[in-house]
């Protein structure tokens, strides 16, 4: 019987670092073979080149698909998504997959659905039934999660949405957040190792930062962040290590401020458009905090047992652990929830810490899952009514 092609598409290198052991799982299967499509930000200089990165992991890029355009603007986004689902129709017509994994909720990803859609290729979602409801990415993931065939959420009330949006509940599989993966796999760098690789020396408080323009909230990326640095600015001594932001609608302005205020503080501030997984875990199992609006100070934060300062709408109505402080983009609500950070009354919330997401093993069980669901009969979906 021949190999199942799974096709993966991989546009961030966020995403690609929550894939990794999947890849890794598909690719050392003998009855699988592994196509990857790299897509979005893995192509452009202005975000790192990171397809060089995934190459120099050991995995072979099947296709590149390019479609990011210099206009960060929201009409800017749309002309992407239009010439990447041009060149997904391309790609997976070359390729004939037998099915294609998609993960989470960018824009590059939803043109690769709609190809897939058109071409009656079965597709699997991962990262279904959440909420960011201060982002655009928000309609994107429901609406993907219509586009898909099989679905693996990171949590069982995820599960339970995505049943509630009408899938079948027996292609519905809760199996946990595939990045934690990453914390239990990768042999992290102890704290003078990621100072060599970063070249950046950590002080007494540390932290790491990273914010994403709320593409729904009626301020502007530009105003939102200013109001963090401005918080930063009460903590002279505490050294920031902040990764850019996503291409999304706004993001190129966040860049402009990172590199003012990497000017402004040299000596207390480093700023990378990736630093790969490696180093950024490691980053974070060194810093006292994690803050900014990123999914990963929800998503893998928690792991570390270290606090989340958490700004603005942008992932309300996630799954949040105990460690994660919500706040205003006001810089006096950002300032206090840092002083917190380092009050010590979270040291008991921290020490008996919950995880929300699972302990990791979610890139086994998926590839396990696509090698043995049955393909055949996945196109044809019938809306699920709660109480059938």
């Amino acid at each position: 019987m021949a190999a199942r092609n799974i096709c993966v598409v991989t546009g961030s290198r966020a995403e690609y670092g929550l894939l990794y052991w999947l890849l890794k799982e598909i690719q050392a299967d003998l009855d699988l073979t592994l196509q990857l499509v790299a897509t979005g930000m893995h192509l452009s200089p202005e975000f790192g080149l990171t397809w060089r990165q995934i190459e120099a992991d050991g995995f072979s890029i099947a296709r590149k698909v390019e479609m990011l355009l210099s206009s960060d603007t929201p009409a800017g986004i749309s002309k992407a998504m239009g010439l990447g689902l041009i060149g997904f129709a391309d790609a997976f017509s070359e390729l004939n997959p037998d099915i294609v994994v998609v993960l989470g909720d960018r824009f590059e990803i939803f043109a690769a659905a709609q190809a897939a859609m058109n071409l009656r290729i079965p597709i699997a979602h991962i990262h279904g039934g959440e909420l960011s409801e201060g982002a655009v990415d928000d309609a994107i993931r429901h609406a993907l999660t219509k586009l898909s065939h099989l679905h693996f959420t990171a949590a069982e009330v995820y599960r339970q949405r995505v049943i509630q949006l009408g899938e079948q509940p027996q292609r519905v599989f809760n199996v946990g957040a595939p990045g934690l993966d990453n914390i239990a796999r990768l042999p992290l760098l102890d704290r003078a190792g990621l100072e060599q690789a970063i070249d950046f020396k950590l002080a007494e408080r540390n932290l790491l930062a990273t914010f994403h323009p709320a593409t729904l909230e009626a301020e502007t990326a530009a105003e939102q962040f200013q109001q963090l640095l401005q918080a930063l600015d009460a903590f002279p001594a505490v050294r920031v290590i902040f990764t850019y932001s996503n291409a999304d609608a706004g993001g190129r302005v966040i860049a402009g401020l990172i590199e003012d205020y990497l000017a402004r503080w040299p000596e207390r501030v480093a700023a990378f458009v990736s630093l790969g997984s490696l180093r950024y875990l490691s980053a974070m199992r060194h810093v006292d905090a994690v803050v900014g609006n990123s999914s990963s100070g929800l998503l893998e934060a928690p792991a570390f047992k270290i606090p989340t300062v958490n700004i603005g709408d942008r992932q309300r109505g996630r799954l949040c652990a105990a460690s994660v402080l919500h706040c205003p983009p006001q810089a006096e609500a950002i300032q206090a929830a840092l002083e917190k950070v380092w009050s010590g009354e979270l040291a008991e919330t921290l020490a008996n810490l919950h995880q929300p997401y699972g302990t990791g093993g979610a890139s086994a069980r998926i590839k396990d899952l696509l090698k043995r669901s049955d393909l055949g009969d996945l196109l044809k979906k019938r809306f699920y009514d709660i109480g059938e």
